[in-house]
C-alpha cells in the first residue's frame, strides 16, 4: 500500500547526510544534559567585559574538543563556548547567569565539574538537565563517613521556591551533578543527598564544606507540574 500524500518514511540505518529537520549547526541546538560529570577543569582567568564577565577555562587534560557555539556545562551551568585560546576554552557570562549561579564567586584555579551536551544516542544515566540553574543554595551540613555504607551525605538549603520542585527519592543537579534526593524537609526548607564513592571520586562535590554557595537545578518535570499547578490549574478551580 502507498504512503499517504506528504508522508515521509525515516530511514532505518546511517543517514547519507544531515537530516534538515534536525539542526546541526552550532548555536541552533537546544543542549541538554545528563549530569554524569566527565571532568574536573579549573578557572584560569576571569576578566569583566561590557556584556558580563569572559570566563577562561583550563580543561586539564579533557579529551574532549568542543568547536566554538558549542554548549558546555560548566558547574551545573549551560555556557558557549566563544573561542578556543592557547590559555584555555573561553565563555562569556552575563549579567542574568551571574546573578542565579556562583559563576561571579568562583576564584582563579578553582575546579569545576564539566559534561559536553548529550546527543540522541548518549547513555541517560543521570537525569534530564538543562544547565539553566534555578537558584544558588548553601550547604548547611557534611556528614563525612563511610562513603560505601551511604554515609558521605550533604544537606542543602535551596532557594524557598524550589521547595515545591525538591520530591522525595526525585532528582536535582547540584553544581551539575545529577543526584537522588535522599530526604526532603519541607518545614526546615532543606534537601539532603548521599554521595557515593564514584562521585566523591570524579567530581568537585568532595570539597564542599558548610555554608558553601551551589548551583541548584531542580527536576525539569517536577518544575514543570508545579508551574502548570501554581498558574493554571489553580486559577481554573477558582474559577469553576
Amino acid at each position: 500500500m502507498p504512503p499517504p500524500p506528504g508522508f515521509r518514511r525515516r530511514p532505518t540505518g546511517p543517514p547519507s547526510r544531515p537530516d534538515p529537520l534536525i539542526p546541526t549547526a552550532p548555536g541552533q541546538q537546544s543542549p541538554m544534559f545528563t549530569g554524569l560529570v566527565q571532568h574536573v577543569g579549573r578557572i584560569a582567568a576571569k576578566s569583566p567585559t561590557q556584556a558580563g564577565v569572559r570566563l577562561l577555562l583550563d580543561p586539564a587534560g579533557w579529551t574532549h574538543q568542543p568547536s566554538p557555539g558549542e554548549s558546555i556545562c560548566v558547574a551545573g551551568i549551560c555556557l558557549t563556548l566563544v573561542a578556543r585560546e592557547a590559555g584555555g576554552w573561553a565563555f562569556d557570562a552575563i549579567p542574568e547567569t551571574l546573578s542565579k549561579t556562583t559563576l561571579g564567586d568562583l576564584a582563579v584555579g578553582a575546579p569545576v565539574n564539566l559534561e559536553h551536551a548529550a546527543t540522541p544516542t548518549t547513555l541517560l544515566g543521570g537525569h534530564v538537565v538543562q544547565g539553566h540553574v534555578d537558584g544558588v543554595g548553601v550547604v548547611t551540613r557534611v556528614q563525612r563517613g563511610d562513603a560505601g555504607a551511604g554515609g558521605w551525605r550533604v544537606e542543602v538549603q535551596p532557594p524557598a521556591g524550589l521547595m515545591p520542585a525538591m520530591i522525595p527519592k526525585g532528582s536535582v543537579c547540584l553544581d551539575g551533578v545529577s543526584l537522588t534526593l535522599a530526604s526532603v524537609d519541607p518545614a526546615a526548607g532543606t534537601i539532603e543527598v548521599a554521595l557515593i564513592p564514584e562521585t566523591l571520586a570524579r567530581t568537585t562535590l568532595r570539597d564542599l564544606r558548610e555554608g558553601d554557595r551551589i548551583n541548584v537545578e531542580a527536576d525539569a518535570m517536577a518544575k514543570a507540574v508545579v508551574h502548570v499547578m501554581r498558574h493554571y490549574l489553580a486559577h481554573s478551580e477558582r474559577r469553576s
